[in-house]
């Protein structure tokens, strides 16, 4: 499989095209495309992994770094509660039944088999040894 090809498997995984991982790369719309007979430079591809949430090993070789699987982060539920009060019409507040329930939710769905497989799938995260509340 070619960098391109890593590439566009990526982007699919995450529901996204070749156009999108460019655009949110701050790449032109088909800087991408070129990969496919021309060698990426490592600054641009560099963008390309962070944003797809992979490795440049694993773009350019497609094994997973030792690296890459040390780095992985542990998902906070409360660093998402916070972000998602923002979402809110409260002025980014929310109470503590609020977050009380959302809590519960959010913890119950990454406990499961189907949320803990979209974790490892789909970001470089994985449910910390207190279910989610933990500090990081």
């Amino acid at each position: 499989m070619t960098v391109f090809e890593r590439i566009k498997e990526s982007a699919k995984n995450l529901g996204w095209n070749i156009q999108t991982v460019a655009k949110k790369s701050g790449m032109g719309v088909n800087s991408i495309y070129k990969w496919k007979s021309q060698t990426p430079n490592l600054e641009k591809l560099t963008q390309v992994a962070k944003t797809l949430g992979v490795s440049v090993d694993y773009l350019l070789t497609g094994e997973k770094s030792n690296s890459a699987k040390n780095d992985v982060q542990k998902v906070n539920i409360e660093k998402l509660l916070d972000g998602t009060a923002m979402l809110t019409d409260r002025d980014g507040e929310l109470t503590d039944a609020d977050r009380a329930a959302l809590r519960a939710l959010i913890s119950t769905y990454l406990q499961s088999t189907e949320g803990r497989e979209r974790l490892k799938k789909y970001s470089n995260m994985e449910l910390d040894d207190n279910g989610g509340n933990g500090d990081d």
